[in-house]
């Protein structure tokens, strides 16, 4: 066997990194639209079939070994978890307490965090929320919302369960879900909760009929992180218009 020595290339920027849920089928491809080369490295936590309180509270004790799959040897500009209705469930300071006790990250991103900063940016106070899950999960994260200012006063829902039939409700049925939860609503724009949720294409057409911000959970989560690691946001809509 011949033995060569080699030359080892300098350490780059510094990543982001991605929590995803064992169920999730749609946050992957849709942080490669919205981040490009910059999409972050991905590990999974394990998650339940069914979504409910309890199982997304189960899910904080799988965070850290899950952050802890990530490299070990990088320092990521950001780590995301990417679930809305868990960090609602969990809470926010105690996602970013169980990601850092794995990985080595100078911030924690989540999609309420990240709503609530895109609100801030948009200049938001009263929310369609559009969600497919069952209504004691969407209560808390409504709660959540209505602590930090954030009114949501009018509530659609697929009432779904099953995270295997989520990410199949098809567009036409989340524009028509949506377009009707809005109507005659007094509301300054719309969140459709939910990183499974194939929402990423039905966002302009529905800013366009609605004339008002659309903001779905892997947006805000993208965008988020683009603006912790400073790198290009390929966004949709009014959110990626005004940053």
């Amino acid at each position: 066997m011949s033995a060569y020595t080699y030359t080892l290339t300098p350490d780059g920027a510094c990543p982001l990194g991605l929590i995803v849920l064992r169920a999730d089928e749609t946050i992957e491809q849709d942080m490669r639209r919205l981040l490009g080369r910059a999409s972050p490295l991905v590990t999974r936590v394990a998650s339940g079939t069914s979504v409910t309180s309890e199982s997304l509270q189960q899910m904080a004790n799988e965070i850290t070994g899950a952050a802890a799959l990530l490299p070990q040897g990088l320092e990521f500009s950001g780590i995301g978890y990417g679930c809305t209705s868990g960090t609602a469930q969990i809470g926010v300071a105690q996602i970013e307490r169980l990601v850092k006790a794995g990985a080595n990250t100078h911030s924690v991103s989540e999609p309420v965090t990240a709503l609530l900063a895109a609100c801030r940016h948009l200049g938001l106070k009263r929310l369609a929320f559009l969600t497919p899950y069952i209504a004691e999960v969407s209560e808390q994260l409504r709660k959540t919302l209505d602590e930090a200012g954030i009114e949501t006063p009018v509530l659609g829902s697929f009432h779904e369960e099953v995270e295997a039939n989520v990410v199949r409700i098809d567009a036409d049925s989340i524009s028509a879900a949506a377009l009707d939860l809005c109507k005659g609503a007094d509301v300054d724009g719309l969140f459709m909760s939910c990183t499974n949720l194939r929402t990423l294409d039905v966002i302009e057409p529905l800013e366009q009929s609605l004339g008002m911000p659309v903001l779905s959970s892997n947006l805000v989560l993208a965008w988020h992180m683009s603006r912790i690691a400073d790198v290009a946001f390929l966004g949709r809509g009014r959110l990626a218009e005004q940053t």
